[in-house]
């Protein structure tokens, strides 16, 4: 049945749809494993893209030639750039999506890429061959061979759904877990732990009041998450926020000796940054009220998710609850919400290429590396094809540096730190936030890719043409001035100081509040300066120029850290012997085994003075 691969992909979520995409646009004949076919690309919780930090993740991915982002934009119900009020480092897009027709587009491009092909099945082994990955053994007793394995499980492996004192085996509601792959993993030599997540309950739209609710409508321009010119939706819907209160604080409050967190029944440690209702009025209890994003998931369904009220409480406590918040009084369940506790492998036990340090040829991706959030997922996802497809033919891993991308962050704090409870990205865990906007994720990125082999030569013709207009029109900005007469009743229409001599619009522009598309709108001279070239381009360069100071201090800073980057510490270099180190930085040292003196540097519990003593040592 079974002819042999060049990477195997095990798990159809996010992760393993853009591994298996990157893997075979590369040239890999990958086979994607999933235990349902009918769930490839399920958005398992919230049916959202995007969001704080987490859309820069999005547009990395589609800037490198992945395709979230072209299938966010496919099924986009409503999109917003998030943080508009502060700085360009700090916009994030975010879609609302239609949860069904984003399955439905994730399959539809897979089936339509020539490389992939499918097999339901569960994996219950890797075939090991002289320490190295060689395929697979799955639950129908199948040995497929492939030169490597990528592993995406996502919460299926040895998955627990808690429901109250309800105790279900399942990776995801209705849906059987994965056995005998971590136990497997730990016979060879892995740590593995477990970790716990959340969902809220699903209720039907029709048995709710919005007008006691917050309406929150999308932007009126909606720039999309893919680089490409994909289509987007010409209406929008809302999304609607509504509170909980005190009354309904102490009806959740009535299940708390019945909470599998509460209880100790649940081992799992939960996102910090995401925590189940129960948690946030325990850990909160000055606070009378928690916001509820109340989400329609799709175009054609009345099912609507509560973004906020994430609980393992008993059925019947989450919906007495519910019934108190205002808006909800009549609600009805579609179905409640569940914790579920799941295996990972805590990623100091990776490489940078996401290849395991143990076995060769064997990559992790996802939930299974500690991770939470489809972007997360999907870009590991990405990372650990790419690297599957090059270690096969010999050719050195592709890894994006901390400077170069979120994605670099996000791999480098894994490897580095390490997790111990299910990791999300914000902006504030990138130091260098500045250079890696939303908005510049192509200019950085999408020309390694193509070097690759990856991004296709479309993505690099649109991006060295933008490169182009971008540099024509912060030209246009040097060398336009603008005379008093032609500028100050502008000015004075919005209230800003007026000009006594003749200014070049490079300058005006630094103005705070004052951007390139109003001018353009009240002032002929810039619109003159700026016609024909795209909105996009203009934003760029405008980002640029206003920003030029920061993005330069910024490039210093990396120039300095690449000092330590650049110092490979030897594979084979024992700590142990090292006295002056204390037994904390010799014990770290030797389990994580980094790869420079920057990554030594960013590890837990190592200080400067340790790194000192490392440089002292490498230049012996």
């Amino acid at each position: 049945m079974f002819q042999n691969y060049d990477v195997i992909v095990v798990g159809a979520g996010h992760a393993g749809c853009e591994a298996a995409a990157a893997a075979a646009n590369m040239g890999s004949k990958v086979l994607l494993i999933t235990m349902n076919m009918q769930t490839i690309a399920q958005m398992s919780c919230n049916p959202a893209m995007g969001g704080i930090a987490k859309g820069q993740i999005v547009r990395e991915i589609d800037a490198l030639g992945g395709y979230s982002g072209i299938v966010s934009d496919a099924s986009m119900i409503q999109f917003r750039m998030l943080n508009r009020s502060k700085g360009p480092a700090m916009w994030s897009p975010r879609s609302q999506n239609d949860r069904m027709l984003f399955a439905l587009k994730w399959r539809e491009m897979l089936e339509q890429t020539p490389n992939v092909e499918f097999y339901q099945d569960m994996v219950k082994g890797l075939l090991i061959e002289n320490g190295q990955a060689a395929g697979v053994l799955t639950g129908l007793g199948h040995k497929i061979k492939a030169k490597a394995v990528v592993l995406t499980n996502g919460t299926f492996l040895n998955g627990v759904i808690h429901i109250g004192e309800k105790r279900l085996g399942g990776g995801r509601v209705a849906e059987r877990s994965a056995e005998g792959l971590t136990e497997q993993l730990v016979i060879l030599g892995f740590e593995s732990d477990r970790l716990k997540t959340g969902t809220p309950p699903r209720v039907d739209g029709r048995s709710l009041d919005y007008s006691k609710m917050e309406e929150q409508k999308g932007d009126e321009a909606i720039s999309g998450f893919s680089y490409l010119d994909t289509p987007k939706p010409s209406m929008q819907r809302s999304c609607w926020i509504t509170y909980t209160s005190p009354e309904v604080h102490d009806v959740l409050k009535t299940g708390f000796d019945r909470s599998p967190m509460f209880t100790g029944r649940i081992e799992g440690v939960g996102p910090r940054y995401c925590p189940s209702i129960e948690d946030k009025i325990n850990r909160f209890a000055e606070r009378d009220r928690h916001q509820l994003f109340v989400e329609p998931e799709g175009w054609n369904t009345v099912e609507v998710y509560v973004n906020g009220f994430s609980t393992s409480l008993p059925e019947e406590v989450q919906y007495e609850a519910l019934k108190k918040v205002r808006g909800f009084e009549n609600v009805k369940f579609f179905r409640p919400g569940y914790a579920i506790e799941y295996d990972y492998f805590p990623p100091t036990q990776l490489n940078y290429s996401l290849e395991t340090k143990q076995i060769e040829n064997l990559f992790f991706a996802g939930q299974i590396n500690g991770t939470t959030g489809y972007e997360e997922a999907a870009c590991q996802g990405l990372m650990a094809g790419i690297n599957a497809h090059l270690k096969w033919r010999g050719e050195k891993p592709f890894i994006l540096k901390r400077s170069d991308a979120y994605i670099g962050v996000l791999v480098d704090d894994l490897i580095s730190k390490g997790t111990q409870e299910p990791y999300r990205m914000f902006t504030s865990r990138a130091e260098f936030r500045t250079l890696l906007r939303q908005d510049n994720a192509d200019l950085r990125l999408t020309e390694q890719s193509y070097r690759i082999g990856l991004a296709s030569q479309e993505r690099m013709d649109k991006v060295l043409q933008k490169r182009k207009d971008v540099e024509d029109i912060k030209k246009n900005l040097k060398e336009t001035a603008l005379e008093p007469s032609e500028i100050n009743a502008f000015f004075q229409g919005i209230g800003g100081a007026t000009i006594s001599e003749k200014q070049r619009l490079e300058k005006i522009i630094l103005r705070p509040n004052l951007n390139l598309e109003d001018l353009s709108r009240n002032v002929p001279k810039v619109k003159e300066a700026l016609n024909g070239f795209s909105k996009e381009a203009i934003e760029q360069a405008e980002i640029q120029t206003k920003y030029q100071v920061y993005i330069d201090k910024e490039k210093e800073l990396v120039d300095r850290m690449r000092q330590l980057e650049d110092l490979e510490i030897p594979e084979i270099f024992d700590y142990q012997r090292i006295i002056s180190l204390g037994a904390e930085a010799r014990e770290k040292l030797t389990r994580v085994k980094p790869r420079t003196l920057g990554q030594a540097s960013r590890i837990s519990g190592i200080n400067p003075a340790d790194v000192q003593i490392l440089m002292v040592y490498m230049g012996r």
